[in-house]
């Protein structure tokens, strides 16, 4: 974090990202301050509180791909939810603390991942063992290496050497030069037949063999509590009751053996992880350093109605603001404060205002950032510029079908200029429009890259008209194929 500066920040939100470049230094200065303020003394650090942001901006101009980069970039916890979905459902809808829980269960399978990578190397050399020992035993069916042993020495035994009620081993029995013999050849075989089978492993060569695997099982208990809001994760916490006080049972499971080494990683993985302290670090994830993306926002503004409350829409913004504002919740992993979580919240505001939000919510939003709509320049850019540009990873498609793509920049000035008027013209979709025309342009190459004869394939402006020159022509046919 120390290296993440606002500069360095911004630089690499712009390997992705064309413009916005209002928008990319307001999330830049919201994380330095969460480093700044991770410097600070204990007592000032707990009265240092995010600064939530508002991005005010049409549809595909970059607003949520700013808020993911951004948490990718510095490996934060990140959720993005639309706002609208709290009204679906008569008065609130879903419980508005579903984010955190789900933030929170996010935040746990990615700490758990972490430490499962940490301890892959040890866990993959048990699930080895395991699995050779199963191998072994198939081989030598009902013989375990200490049976085997014992039957090895014991199998040209002296009459009367061990009889029946004898309390020790008649040490005479063993005086017999070839019965020591028998014994370390029988070790000698396994041990050979077990090197083989590990080379035979090593080399892939028993991926489909079908083996006989003992598997631990723990009952899945499917609980559902019904009920108001608030209650909601009721259910979750008696099923982890139930989970975590009822047995695991063992059964043997055949199956083949890149499928049964998957599954033994799992137990071994779980076996070497310690979950308390996942859970102990993915709280501190979330309370410290998460980030929730709250999109249309504008959903659930309006002014305020003459007739009383508009119950859908303001009881959603109530319900928000104490999440917000700083909180605790309740989640099946443990207790969850909200007041250092980084809320950006968008919005087109094409038909409200963000004076039109609850005064209260708006308070606590006190960043507004109005993204710039895109011009033919940057949809041009877009095209070319970003390391995940369209033109890349159309060329990378058609290359696994030994298709050689090539677009020219009279190509790309034509895809641009089309893509920005059929925006005018209709509904403005930003740089989603790009992917419809893209999409549109080369699919007939798409369709028949397999049996093209001809694996070279040239985009150029001619190509591009030709393509599209009906539905450019045909407004009504362009609202609906682009």
């Amino acid at each position: 974090m120390q290296d993440l500066t606002p500069r360095a920040i911004v630089a690499e939100l712009d390997r992705y990202i064309v413009g916005q470049n209002d928008a990319k230094r307001s999330v830049a200065i919201a994380i330095r301050n969460r480093w700044r303020r991770s410097r600070l003394d204990k007592e000032m650090r707990r009265e240092v509180y995010p600064k939530n942001i508002v991005m005010i901006g049409s549809t595909g101009i970059g607003k949520t791909e700013i808020a993911r980069r951004l948490a990718d970039l510095v490996r934060a916890p990140f959720i993005k939810v639309e706002a609208s979905r709290f009204t679906e459902v008569g008065y609130h809808g879903r419980d508005v603390e579903s984010l955190i829980r789900d933030l929170t269960d996010m935040a746990v399978a990615t700490v758990r991942s972490e430490h499962t990578a940490a301890i892959e190397k040890t866990a993959l050399a048990n699930v080895e063992e395991r699995i050779l020992d199963t191998l072994v035993k198939a081989v030598l069916p009902g013989e375990d290496a200490e049976e085997s042993l014992m039957q090895s020495m014991t199998a040209s035994e002296p009459e009367g050497a061990f009889e029946e009620g004898d309390k020790e081993w008649d040490s005479a029995a063993f005086d017999d030069p070839d019965e020591e013999e028998a014994g370390e050849i029988s070790l000698l075989e396994r041990e050979q037949l077990r090197m083989e089978l590990r080379r035979q492993l090593e080399a892939g060569d028993l991926e489909d063999r079908e083996v006989e695997i003992p598997v631990q099982e723990r009952p899945l208990i499917m609980a559902e509590v019904l009920g108001p809001a608030g209650v909601e994760s009721l259910g979750m916490e008696f099923q982890n009751l139930f989970e975590k006080t009822l047995p695991t049972r063992t059964s043997v499971k055949r199956m083949a053996l890149k499928d049964a080494r998957r599954m033994l990683f799992e137990e071994e993985a779980e076996k070497l992880i310690d979950r308390d302290r996942i859970v102990r670090e993915a709280l501190e994830r979330v309370q410290e350093s998460g980030i929730v993306f709250l999109d249309e926002i504008d959903k659930v503004a309006g002014p305020r109605s003459e007739h009383g409350p508009d119950v859908s829409r303001e009881g959603v913004q109530k319900d928000l603001l104490p999440i917000v504002e700083g909180t605790t919740v309740t989640t099946r992993h443990g207790m969850v404060r909200t007041d250092h979580i980084l809320f950006i919240a968008a919005g087109a505001f094409s038909a409200v205002k963000p004076s039109d939000l609850m005064p209260e919510l708006q308070g606590r939003f006190p960043i507004r950032v109005e993204l710039k709509d895109l011009c033919e320049a940057d949809l041009k850019r877009i095209l070319t510029e970003p390391e995940n540009a369209l033109t890349r990873q159309y060329r990378a498609l058609l290359d696994t079908e030994g298709v050689n793509l090539e677009i020219t920049p009279d190509a790309v000035d034509e895809i641009a200029s089309v893509a920005y008027r059929v925006n005018a013209a209709g509904p403005n979709i930003g740089a989603r429009r790009l992917a419809t025309v893209m999409e549109k342009l080369l699919e007939e190459v798409s369709f028949d890259a397999p049996e093209l004869e001809e694996k070279h394939v040239k985009v150029d402006r001619t190509f591009v008209r030709e393509k599209l020159k009906d539905v450019v022509e045909d407004e009504d046919l362009s609202r609906f194929i682009l």
